[in-house]
């Protein structure tokens, strides 16, 4: 299985995987939609803005959207193009590694108390934190970051398995439904990590 594992490729001498160089190629083609959307169609740009602040609001539950935004939305828009680039020839989907998902999660996990922490003020966070509860707390934290991270990974890379088996039994053409079925997946689990990601930091903005 081959095809599913990261390889390491010599760049200038330098061995770096594959995964890594797919998520050069996933951050240069993000800013190089973004310029060109801003020439040519701004308001898609808009469009996309508008429904992720609805969406943080939703979960928010009324609060401001806008402070989370940036993060959110960047984290939204890396996975999407990150989960499904490997329909390009030779480039492999960067969250295949679980250094990649593991990456994202300690972000969000950092993220949740940096949001908190800015909302509340260093003290009035801390005193939410420290209750008779602290150690379930801190092992909840640390199961979420570990759920978030091996969630991503697990299904895309049995996306990745699955491909690779048809593609190895039967003709190169019968792999395309699964390709495509893949790319919805790509998009789901992007919206997943980034749902949980969003009802995390809500769960430490939120006034009790």
């Amino acid at each position: 299985m081959e095809e599913v594992i990261p390889q390491t490729i010599m760049i200038l001498g330098i061995p770096v995987r594959d995964t890594v160089v797919s998520t050069w190629v996933t951050m240069a083609f993000i800013v190089i939609l973004v310029w060109l959307l801003r020439k040519t169609l701004p308001t898609s740009l808009e469009m996309f803005i508008e429904f992720m602040r609805d969406l943080i609001s939703n979960v928010l539950d009324g609060l401001p959207a806008d402070p989370y935004l940036p993060f959110i939305g960047t984290l939204a828009v890396f996975l999407i193009v990150a989960n499904n680039i490997s329909v390009v020839p030779v480039l492999v989907s960067p969250t295949r590694d679980i250094n990649t998902p593991l990456a994202l999660a300690i972000l969000v996990f950092f993220a949740v108390h940096y949001f908190g922490i800015r909302r509340k003020g260093l003290w009035g966070y801390l005193k939410k934190q420290l209750s008779p509860l602290i150690v379930l707390d801190i092992v909840g934290q640390v199961s979420r970051t570990m759920s978030l991270s091996l969630r991503l990974f697990g299904n895309m890379i049995a996306g990745e398995i699955i491909v690779a088996v048809i593609y190895r039994l039967v003709k190169p053409i019968a792999p395309l439904p699964l390709i495509a079925l893949g790319l919805i997946t790509g998009v789901l689990q992007a919206y997943v990590f980034v749902m949980l990601a969003t009802s995390a930091i809500a769960a430490a903005v939120r006034d009790d």
